[in-house]
């Protein structure tokens, strides 16, 4: 079963195939890695990017994510308006403080390899991981990021046959593979969609868990919002565009008050596509976003969110958590 806490994963912009799931597989790396041997015989750290990731990877920030995920942080807890701070001892004085605790040497023109004409078979989006130990011996790891910040590992793509995102859809009450099986099971037991979903939830976890995630999910796409509409300025990238969001909201607050903002019907419209606009603005500017169900449709959610919140008169958190489900 892919849960809601798959479905919604709050992580960094710009994208959850090249930010979020390399980040990812930094991550995992570094857990597997340690497993393996004493942080402190790690000497060299090398990083490989293949295909998609190396053909785009730049402008989707894929090193400095993996840096950023070397360094010990994770897409769900970073504090993305400190990111250049955490990457500046890379850049300037070539160190990495791998886990935040032990530093090596590293150049990113000597340590990060792109080949954007090699493709790996399983998926383009691929890279590998090596780090040399102090006995001059390696260890290496190849990763796959297929999508939403999924991320599987080179046994995971040589076994296909191995549902690795749903191991357990058999033992939840209400298994479906399809959308018509999903309503079907909903009229057989009587439930709405975010009842059954809700059950099918509670298998794993308790309720409570489950409303906290959600309602972390909320937060998160609520400051998103703000931060969007509070910041100004060009969006990296190298194309020189001028972020919107934040005149719109001016124009928009302003215009508020007036009688032709309150008799217009579709003036609440020009307040969703802000809503949308300020997730989109803040996942290219590299910000905090909920990937739902990926980086480019982030802004969707929250913007029909934010409308249930501010136009319409029975809004609860519970209407949030139940949409959410």
């Amino acid at each position: 079963m892919i849960s809601v806490f798959d479905l919604f994963k709050i992580g960094i912009g710009p994208s959850s195939s090249h930010t979020v799931g390399p980040m990812v597989a930094a991550n995992l790396f570094l857990t597997s890695l340690i497993k393996q041997a004493e942080l402190t015989t790690i000497q060299r750290i090398e990083i490989e990017l293949y295909g998609s990731l190396a053909a785009t990877g730049k402008g989707h920030a894929t090193d400095t994510a993996i840096l950023l995920g070397l360094l010990g942080h994770t897409p769900s807890t970073i504090d993305t308006r400190l990111t250049s701070d955490y990457l500046a001892p890379i850049f300037s004085a070539k160190q990495l403080a791998l886990s935040g605790m032990h530093t090596i040497d590293f150049d990113t023109d000597r340590d990060i390899h792109w080949y954007d004409e090699t493709v790996l078979p399983y998926h383009p989006n691929a890279l590998t991981l090596r780090a040399t130990l102090a006995d001059d011996s390696s260890y290496q790891q190849t990763y796959y990021s297929v999508g939403g910040g999924f991320v599987i590992n080179e046994e995971d793509a040589t076994n296909p046959d191995e549902d690795h995102a749903s191991p357990t859809i058999a033992s939840v009450p209400y298994p479906f593979n399809s959308a018509a099986e999903l309503l079907e099971q909903c009229r057989q037991h009587q439930l709405s969609i975010s009842e059954l979903m809700l059950a099918n939830e509670c298998h794993f976890r308790d309720k409570t868990a489950v409303f906290e995630y959600l309602d972390q999910i909320w937060a998160v796409m609520q400051d998103c919002v703000t931060q969007g509409c509070d910041n100004g300025g060009i969006l990296p990238g190298g194309l020189d565009v001028k972020r919107r969001a934040k005149d719109l909201h001016q124009q928009l607050d302003a215009e508020k008050d007036q009688s032709i903002a309150k008799t217009d019907k579709l003036a609440a419209m020009d307040w969703v596509d802000l809503y949308a606009l300020a997730v989109n603005e803040e996942n290219a500017n590299g910000g905090k976003v909920v990937t739902a169900p990926t980086n480019g449709a982030a802004g969707i959610i929250p913007a029909v969110l934010h409308y249930y919140r501010d136009f319409l008169p029975n809004y609860s958190q519970d209407g949030v958590r139940k949409f959410l489900l």
